[in-house]
């Protein structure tokens, strides 16, 4: 009942990382179109939707229609990812395609010139808290190796687990947008514990 206070509290970060969960895709339920339009009328910083869903060559248009700078769909959930893309861009926001830990990146390095960003979990999708998933260290650097020979415009996010500690490795391996949930609402001053994860990724 108090999302706009939230907001509000993170208002130096870059975006707020607003992750939709149905149940399905992921073993856990959490907010809907309805929440996220209404996130977006109050939010002092862009959406970044997360869209952890079945289907989301049906559901993901509308959250780009709200207004989300960003909407990021699954790989493995996606049936048309190249028209899902598209669509997404048409209607204002960027495109952003997500892989689970164990999905491997190389078979869809051939879809990078559609999207703005590429999403690395770094945990298993579905349940904030988790810890950060060393084992995925090796995929960012192969995605980062790629991007970069593709002309390096996409951007190359991380979500789980993000620490000042897990964000320094995973910087190193060649992300440059994080998502970090836990350790900024856990920390008694959110807007440091922002400006610490900005240094250390630094």
């Amino acid at each position: 009942m108090r999302l706009e206070a939230e907001l509000q509290a993170i208002s130096t970060a870059d975006a707020v990382h607003v992750d939709v969960m149905d149940n399905h895709f992921v073993p856990n339920l959490t907010l809907g179109l309805p929440i996220v339009q209404g996130v977006q009328r109050v939010s002092p910083i862009p959406l970044d939707v997360h869209l952890m869903i079945a289907d989301p060559d049906r559901w993901a248009p509308a959250y780009a229609e709200a207004g989300a700078a960003s909407v990021t769909f699954h790989a493995e959930a996606a049936a048309a990812p190249i028209k899902l893309a598209r669509t997404l861009r048409e209607l204002g926001s960027k495109s952003a395609m997500a892989l689970r830990p164990a999905t491997p990146v190389e078979p869809f390095l051939d879809l990078l010139p559609e999207l703005d960003m590429l999403l690395l979990m770094t945990v298993e999708p579905g349940f904030g808290g988790q810890a950060f998933l060393e084992v995925v260290v090796p995929k960012i650097r192969r995605a980062r190796a790629a991007i970069d020979a593709a002309g390096g415009t996409v951007a190359l996010q991380v979500d789980g687990g993000v620490t000042t500690q897990t964000i320094r490795m995973a910087a190193d391996a060649g992300a440059d947008t994080f998502v970090a949930g836990s350790s900024v609402y856990g920390a008694e001053d959110v807007a440091a514990a922002i400006e610490g994860l900005r240094h250390a990724a630094r």
